[in-house]
């Protein structure tokens, strides 16, 4: 069918001003040549690819594989260049072409990211959408200059008796969470983000090398407690690539300073640097880095003191926020003189020991008092665990002792007897459940109840039930005095006789309803 006059010339018309347009954009575009780097793969192992050409490469730069699959350079050689993969290295082919990118590896950050699931490199894993980020940075930053640090001054409460009295955390501190397997190193890591809750602390919790059904656990108790809202997870699961598994806690670490450069306070847990020594043990002997002791290469101690040392107190006028970590290890037969141990010990600013001794007796969280120390929080700890806990740490300890001496069956002194009696009734009082984290005022209140002698008289498998009436009986009639106690205000003489006289109270109550024998 023709077309009519006035369709051509409506047609002539648009192609008119169509042909105007195009002369309008290409007019100020210039072809030119740009010169494009592309590498050849050349071997692939298990997590690494060896890639020949790109002469012009910088170390720790971001290259892309086909199938939009990225790498990280980790060894420039005059021959050929050692690439981490960020992926699945069944997915690339020996010819594949490698082109650089320009950029290093960096991970998105923002306020979006809380209450999110996500892997080492920002994709997200918990089926909620894209992550919307404020910006891009850097997975690797350098640590903050000795005068940007203030001291450590403020609690960081983690909600146990045992770790909140006698081996306290400061904000701003790194403090090495250590034991065997299965002794609770996870659980004292999962109790502190529950009880930051209302605490204005930004929480983000970083799985290296964990079985994806441990990682899943650990969500479900954040989100069963509501702790999600506030908490950041980052994943590297033992099935995930080793590259991403070296790479996930310093993209927790960049991820927590963002805030920390906001002002705000951040707990970042490492669970647990041990997998992410052996997964950059891995990388680093199939690209044929010389070993060293235990096969580890010699860097292994820097990988480690460049991560922590991020963790800081800033100081005021550069903001004042905070980044504490709570780097986990494992321990092999309770070995803490081991290689990758000892150098966090040496790293860290004190360690929170795990015995499996303690563990099988029924005593948890079976934190090792000998054996774990605070070497910064104390100077942040509350004034009235000081009144209270003074010299609790010490009694304790020569606690332990005298019980090992009693097991020879030898006669004790009265004197002696009175000690393990108290000791005994103290190990009942620092006992927990998981998941059920005690606000400051009622952990007061246990301590100096124990250490003032109210729980004396109470049988050993009753002082859980006396411990909970005398918590009761202050938080219902001393609203002030656990105000100013949590406030961090001081205890006075007076103050420690109304709790004592309170847990005594509780105690009789007990009496009177029959739930407490006469000793």
């Amino acid at each position: 069918m023709s077309k009519t006059a006035s369709e051509r010339d409506e047609l002539s018309s648009f192609l008119d001003e169509t042909f105007d347009t195009l002369d309008a954009v290409l007019s100020g575009q210039h072809a030119e040549l740009r010169q494009r780097e592309v590498g050849t793969v050349d071997y692939v192992g298990h997590g690494i690819v060896h890639v020949t050409g790109l002469p012009n490469i910088k170390s720790e730069e971001i290259v892309r594989f086909p199938g939009n699959l990225f790498g990280l350079v980790f060894n420039i050689d005059p021959e050929e260049i050692g690439v981490i993969l960020l992926g699945a290295s069944e997915d690339v082919q020996t010819g594949n072409e490698v082109r650089r990118t320009g950029r290093v590896m960096d991970v998105p950050v923002g306020e979006a990211l809380i209450g999110r699931v996500v892997d080492a490199i920002g994709q997200p894993l918990d089926n909620l959408g894209e992550v919307r980020a404020v910006r891009r940075v850097p997975v690797e930053r350098e640590a903050p200059p000795v005068m940007a640090r203030s001291p450590v001054t403020v609690p960081l409460q983690t909600g146990i008796k045992v770790i909140d009295a006698l081996i306290p955390i400061g904000r701003g501190q790194r403090e090495l969470i250590l034991g065997d397997r299965q002794t609770g190193k996870t659980a004292i890591a999962v109790d502190t983000i529950i009880n930051q809750q209302e605490k204005n602390v930004i929480c983000i919790y970083c799985a290296i090398g964990k079985k994806t059904s441990d990682v899943a656990k650990v969500i479900a108790d954040l989100k069963e407690h509501g702790a999600m809202g506030y908490s950041i997870v980052v994943v590297a699961t033992g099935e995930d690539p080793p590259g991403l598994q070296f790479i996930a806690p310093y993209a927790a670490t960049s991820i927590g300073e963002y805030f920390m450069e906001k002002g705000r306070d951040v707990l970042v847990i490492y669970d647990d640097l041990t997998y992410h020594a052996r997964a950059y043990r891995e990388l680093s002997l199939l690209l044929r880095r010389p070993p060293g002791r235990e096969a580890f290469p010699g860097d292994i101690f820097y990988i480690h003191s460049r991560l922590l040392e991020r963790s800081t107190h800033m100081r005021e006028d550069l903001g004042g926020g905070s980044l504490t970590a709570l780097p986990i290890t494992e321990t092999e037969a309770q070995d803490i003189s081991a290689y990758i141990p000892t150098n966090l010990i040496s790293i860290t600013d004190g360690q929170i020991y795990l015995s499996p001794r303690l563990f099988q007796k029924g005593i948890l969280p079976a934190v090792d008092v000998g054996k774990s120390v605070s070497r910064v929080g104390g100077k942040a700890q509350l004034p009235a665990y000081r009144f209270v806990a003074g010299d609790l740490r010490i009694s304790y300890s020569q606690f332990e002792e005298l019980e090992t001496f009693s097991r020879f069956g030898t006669r004790l002194d009265e004197n002696t007897k009175k000690i393990l009696e108290r000791g005994w009734r103290v190990r009942e009082i620092l006992k927990q459940p998981q998941y059920k984290p005690i606000r400051v005022s009622e952990q007061i209140t246990a301590l100096l109840a124990v250490t003032a002698g109210a729980f004396d008289d109470v049988p050993i498998d009753k002082i859980g039930e006396a411990e909970t009436q005398a918590r009761k009986q202050v938080v219902g009639q001393s609203t002030d005095l656990c105000a100013r106690i949590e406030t961090g205000g001081k205890l006075t003489a007076d103050d420690k006789t109304t709790l004592k006289d309170l847990a005594g109270a509780a105690v009789r109550t007990m009496k009177g309803d029959g739930n407490v024998a006469d000793h």
